[in-house]
C-alpha cells in the first residue's frame, strides 16, 4: 500500500513522542531507590552553585566504590556544605558523611515494607507512562480519522494503518512492562 508523506508523518511522531514517554519513564526508574548505590539516585537533587540551583553531577564526579556507598567529589572543594545541605534536605533520607575533599552516602537496607511501596511506585510510574502511550495512540488515530473524513486516505488503508498504529502500542507496551518487571527484580532483590 501506498502511504503519503503526511500519513508517514504521523505514525513518526507518535513513534517519537512515545519514545520519549520510554525515556521519561527510563529517568522516573534511575532515581527509585534499590538498596544499591546508584548514582541516578541523586539526579534530582540540585546544589547552590555561585547562586545558581544545578544538578549535582554538573558539581561533582559521582562513583559507586561499594554496592550500597556513594562518593561525591565536589571539583570546588568549596561547595562541599552545600552538597551536603542539599543531599540532607532531599527527599533521599540518607545521611551525608562530610570528610573534607568528599562526601560518603551509605544507603541503608531497604525493609521489606519499604521494598513493596517502592515497586508500587515503580508500577505507578509505568501505568502513567502507558496512558501517555495511549494519548499518543488516540491522537494519532484521531489524526488517520480526520484524513479518512476529508478523502485523503481510503477506508481500506484507515484499517490498515489502525491496526499498525496498534500493533506500535502493543511494542511500546511491552517495553514499558519490561522496565517495570526489571525494576521490581532490582528492589526485591535482597
Amino acid at each position: 500500500m501506498e502511504i503519503s508523506p503526511e500519513v508517514k508523518q504521523v505514525i513518526d511522531e507518535m513513534k517519537k513522542s512515545m519514545e520519549k514517554s520510554i525515556e521519561v519513564l527510563k529517568d522516573h526508574l534511575a532515581t527509585v531507590k534499590t538498596g544499591r548505590a546508584n548514582p541516578g539516585l541523586l539526579e534530582s537533587i540540585k546544589v547552590e552553585y555561585y547562586g545558581v540551583l544545578t544538578p549535582i553531577n554538573q558539581v561533582a564526579s559521582i562513583t559507586v566504590p561499594e554496592p550500597r556507598m556513594l562518593v561525591i567529589e565536589p571539583w570546588d572543594k568549596n561547595i562541599i556544605k552545600e552538597i551536603e545541605k542539599a543531599i540532607t534536605n532531599s527527599d533521599l533520607g540518607v545521611n551525608p558523611i562530610n570528610e573534607g575533599n568528599l562526601i560518603r552516602i551509605v544507603l541503608p537496607p531497604l525493609t521489606e515494607e519499604r521494598r513493596k511501596e517502592l515497586t508500587k511506585l515503580v508500577k505507578k510510574y509505568g501505568e502513567e507512562i502507558k496512558i501517555a502511550l495511549r494519548n499518543e495512540r488516540r491522537d494519532a488515530l484521531d489524526q488517520l480519522k480526520k484524513m479518512k473524513k476529508e478523502g485523503t486516505i481510503s477506508e481500506d488503508l484507515y484499517n490498515h494503518l489502525e491496526k499498525e498504529v496498534l500493533d506500535i502500542l502493543h511494542s511500546f507496551e511491552k517495553k514499558v512492562d519490561e522496565l517495570v518487571e526489571n525494576k521490581e527484580k532490582e528492589i526485591l532483590t535482597v
